[in-house]
């Protein structure tokens, strides 16, 4: 309820009391969505700090305010130097107007998502503060809704429009019925129109754990005053703050979340997978069975059919016409032993996605306990943990971008990408990397200055080059890497396509990011 029209209606009467007869001293951005404006005369000084974000636009009023140096902009200045007359609210509306001298008057438009400042002069927007809001440059300054509020046009009309202005917590809180009397629902109406008018103003926090304004106490109230800029200065604090955590919590823990759910898809199809050749591993049995009955198989057979000892019956058995009996045997021995190993290692992996899903739930757990971004911080970097690990490039660059121990890996998309990556954006000191032999991305490790690149991150770039190669469903793939200043392009070469000088090569599984 910080924009609604019963908090800025008595906020514009103490900004009233506050401004009248100050000067527009300053009006100026520093930072995107918010707005600063200081008001003063040589005995006192005023700040008002509109902060327009998506998320949550309130109002905070800080007792003094250092200017930045840089990326600093002067704003409205044809309002520069002009008294306030007077400030007050629109009727019925969440808007008030800052009116000053010369017919200027700055109107604070509350509109949740759609907030926004705007600059008059008479009845004509002379500026605005978001200018991507471009439908304000239209507006005028007729503000005010007037609305008759009897209880004739109550049973009329209804709530929804007698009082539009209760918006949904007000609503909620009277809790009218359609099927009791309207009398008592306007009586309802009018005990709470006579709580509003000299209102407490309280802060607690909703189910997000984000601080509420409310015009009544509730469980759990953290402040309680009757002056509406302590209650959106304390409202301003406690938001920046509780968003702040919870911006950087909720990512971590989407990023940690869709980590189990990617391990625990990869237990489940390769247990799945497991559970198949268990039970159709059978290449040992038929080696003997086909031992056992040499002398019952004629050469260049490509299928014969055999008794089964080990089930009781018959069982055919497929054969390569081309080699004797005795090897066809070997063969099923040779693949009963891959088999075996097939299974070994599918249950390590297994083993190792659990062990892996049992320690992001610890630190899911563990996470949604700290109160503190500094903390939440310290946490994330101790234990490695990063909310940036996506395939979506950063900061407009044109490669698969990820983040891995506080460095970074690119990753080219194709042949001409690569050329632009190598090329025109990797510098001597990054780590280059490549599949040998095949075509693939080029992968480059951003140099960090004073660090070693530890041999996780190479292993990870590694894995990464391979996967993005045409060697990427193979169990096993060469690949290079070398600093960037080893690799060159011969004139006229192909996009794409370089000469290593000097180069390490290391054998690796390919995987994607998230395996």
């Amino acid at each position: 309820m910080h924009n609604n029209y019963y908090f800025l209606a008595p906020l514009a009467a103490t900004l009233h009391r506050h401004l009248k007869g100050l000067a527009l001293s300053a009006c100026f951005s520093q930072d995107k969505d918010e707005l600063i404006m200081g008001f003063s005369n040589p005995d006192r000084e005023f700040w008002i700090k509109a902060s327009l974000r998506p998320e949550a636009a309130c109002l905070s009023f800080p007792e003094n305010f250092a200017r930045k140096k840089r990326n600093s902009i002067d704003l409205f200045t044809q309002a520069q130097d002009l008294l306030v007359e007077q400030v007050k609210v629109f009727q019925n509306e969440r808007a008030f107007a800052i009116r000053l001298e010369e017919g200027f008057t700055f109107v604070f438009k509350m509109y949740g998502r759609a907030s926004n400042i705007l600059l008059f002069e008479g009845n004509e927007v002379s500026d605005i503060f978001q200018k991507k809001l471009d439908n304000d440059w239209e507006e005028n300054l007729n503000f005010d809704r007037p609305i008759e509020q009897t209880f004739e046009y109550f049973k009329s009309n209804g709530l929804n429009k007698t009082f539009p202005t209760f918006g949904k917590i007000l609503k909620a809180q009277l809790a009218i019925s359609q099927e009791e009397p309207a009398e008592e629902s306007w009586h309802k109406i009018q005990n709470m129109l006579k709580t509003i008018a000299k209102p407490t103003f309280y802060i607690t926090e909703d189910k997000d754990g984000l601080p509420a304004l409310r015009l009544w106490k509730e469980e759990g109230t953290l402040c309680q005053t009757q002056d509406p800029i302590e209650a959106a200065n304390f409202f301003y604090r406690h938001f920046i703050s509780c968003y702040a955590i919870q911006k950087e919590r909720q990512a971590l823990l989407k990023s940690l979340e869709k980590k189990v759910n990617q391990a625990q898809n990869y237990i489940n199809k390769n247990s799945e997978k497991l559970e198949e050749l268990i039970h159709e591993s059978r290449h040992e049995e038929i080696g003997h069975i086909i031992m056992a009955n040499l002398h019952l198989i004629d050469k260049y057979k490509k299928e014969v059919e055999l008794f089964d000892f080990y089930k009781n019956q018959n069982i055919k058995i497929k054969l390569k016409s081309n080699i004797s009996p005795q090897k066809n045997a070997e063969n099923y021995y040779r693949k009963a032993k891959n088999q075996k190993k097939e299974i070994r290692k599918l249950e390590e992996n297994i083993a190792k996605k659990e062990r892996e899903v049992s320690k992001l739930n610890s630190h899911i757990h563990k996470i949604q306990d700290i109160e503190s971004v500094r903390e939440l911080r310290k946490y994330a970097k101790q234990y490695q943990l990063s909310a940036v690990a996506s395939q979506q490039s950063q900061e407009g660059l044109p490669f698969r971008v990820f983040e891995y121990q506080d460095f970074q890996i690119w990753v080219g998309k194709n042949a001409v990408n690569n050329d632009l990556l190598t090329q025109k954006y990797a510098y001597k000191e990054d780590l280059w990397l490549h599949a040998r032999g095949v075509p693939g991305s080029h992968v480059v490790i951003k140099y960090r200055a004073g660090k070693d690149f530890p041999p996780a991150l190479i292993e990870k770039a590694a894995a990464l080059a391979a996967y993005y190669s045409k060697l990427k469903t193979d169990s096993l793939c060469p690949v290079i890497c070398t600093p960037k200043k080893n690799v060159r392009k011969r004139k006229g070469g192909l996009p794409g396509e370089v000469i290593v000088d000097r180069e390490d090569v290391l054998m690796v599984e390919p995987k994607p990011w998230d395996a």
